[in-house]
């Protein structure tokens, strides 16, 4: 045991020594291997930014939601003031929805206006939402401190609100808010609850309002105390939203809301639920553009799907980087055993086996293929640093992506090392002692 272990150290140190004596050639042979593991790297971690950012959006939107918000009008619905059918959702819609669809396990619906908050301590602009006490466990929202909106609130119409984790910070600052006062507009709220932080939602598809940066309050209080401007029997509504500058109008009533969100019981397929809420609302309001409806879910595996595609590009760089390194560390070692054809006759001369032949230039190929793998990770570690930065997509670099480029990266030196070995290995002693 202890001749086969001085025997190997033997080996690395010659091996070694042979890439040391070629340092150039032998970095110049290591480069596809370190270019190749730096673009498995970069891929897997974008990868996995991709998925976490994912399992984010499917906390915040809701995998089981159907989401109903009311479109944007066309330039000559705002100027037709004389429309018989205001333009948007309503609450009629959702009490529609709630009657016919039994898959409807729970609804909400959302108010919302941009406003500017004050209190003793700052002020800033934020999000008002005004909802109902299942808006939280439909987007999953918790409380880092205090409750959430109760049927009472809704009932009385209380003055009562729960505040983002980043309109506390503009608010209040280092204060806890908890039960202080903060003044919407000219209406004074007490603050029951502190949201926790949540990463929002950006799908591209659909527009969420920044929870951080939101104040929610009760629906009733919303839509009796922050009323929209009227225009004759109707009231106009055309705001610019501070959340994404895109101008909305049109004409709308009194129940007139932003979003109704269902959660889909899980018996029922959400594609055919979300197709049966279409004709639904399309039919109350004869047929007409004025809502969306979106589907997170759906979103969310095509956007995965489109990772996926990314992800297989950028598969085959890091293959054919490696196959270059591999291809490049056979050449090398072939190089190397033409070269030294005189040391191989000697070494069998004296009494080395077919076997330590091939596990000596096997030891030198892998060697190159590990350094270059380390090389790589380095690397690929400063790649995702530089996506991040620059491009601003999140990439996450696991134990296990580096454990995968690095085992790569050790069988392409194996794999391509193993021809020059066994080439060294078959030469013939009598001729290899005679070549000059």
């Amino acid at each position: 045991m202890k001749d086969v272990v001085t025997r190997y150290r033997e080996g690395f140190a010659i091996a070694f020594q042979s890439l040391a004596l070629h340092k150039t050639r032998s970095f110049l042979t290591m480069l596809g291997i370190v270019f190749g593991v730096g673009a498995v790297i970069a891929m897997l971690s974008i990868g996995e930014g991709a998925k976490q950012e994912s399992l984010e959006q499917i906390e915040v939107l809701g995998v089981r939601n159907v989401i109903i918000r009311s479109a944007a009008s066309s330039a000559e619905d705002e100027d037709d003031e004389s429309s018989a059918r205001p333009l948007g959702i309503s609450l009629k819609d959702a009490e529609a929805i709630r009657k016919v669809c039994d898959f409807a396990k729970e609804l909400t619906v959302n108010w919302e206006t941009d406003v500017d908050a004050r209190t003793y301590e700052g002020k800033s602009p934020v999000r008002l939402i005004g909802t109902t006490p299942e808006h939280a466990a439909i987007f999953n929202i918790r409380m880092a401190e205090g409750g959430f909106l109760l049927p009472h609130h809704i009932e009385t119409t209380a003055n009562v609100c729960i505040v983002g984790a980043d309109a506390k910070q503009e608010l209040f600052g280092f204060e806890n808010p908890m039960y202080k006062l903060v003044k919407l507009q000219d209406q004074w709220f007490t603050v029951i609850g502190i949201m926790e932080s949540k990463k929002a939602a950006a799908t591209g598809a659909i527009e969420l309002p920044a929870m951080n940066a939101s104040i929610i309050i009760p629906l009733t209080t919303a839509m009796s105390k922050f009323p929209r401007e009227e225009i004759g029997s109707v009231r106009r509504f055309s705001r610019r939203r501070r959340f994404g500058n895109r101008i909305e109008g049109g004409f709308i009533d009194r129940s007139t809301i932003d979003q109704i969100a269902i959660h889909v019981d899980e018996k029922t397929d959400i594609a055919e639920a979300a197709a049966v809420i279409n004709r639904l609302i399309r039919k109350r309001h004869n047929g007409q553009e004025d809502f969306t409806i979106t589907i997170p879910e759906q979103l969310i595996e095509q956007r995965q799907k489109t990772q996926s595609i990314f992800n297989i590009v950028m598969g085959a760089i890091a293959g054919i980087s490696l196959l270059v390194g591999g291809i490049g560390i056979m050449n090398i070692m072939l190089a190397s055993v033409l070269e030294r054809t005189r040391e191989i006759g000697v070494r069998r001369a004296i009494g080395a086996t077919r076997a330590m032949i091939i596990t000596q230039f096997l030891t030198e190929a892998t060697l190159l293929s590990v350094i270059g793998g380390v090389l790589g990770i380095i690397l690929g570690w400063l790649l995702t640093g530089a996506i991040t930065a620059y491009a601003e997509w999140r990439t996450i670099v696991s134990f296990w992506s580096i454990i995968l480029a690095f085992s790569v990266a050790a069988a392409t030196g194996i794999l391509f090392g193993y021809y020059p070995a066994k080439r060294a290995a078959d030469k013939d002693v009598i001729e290899s002692l005679r070549y000059e």
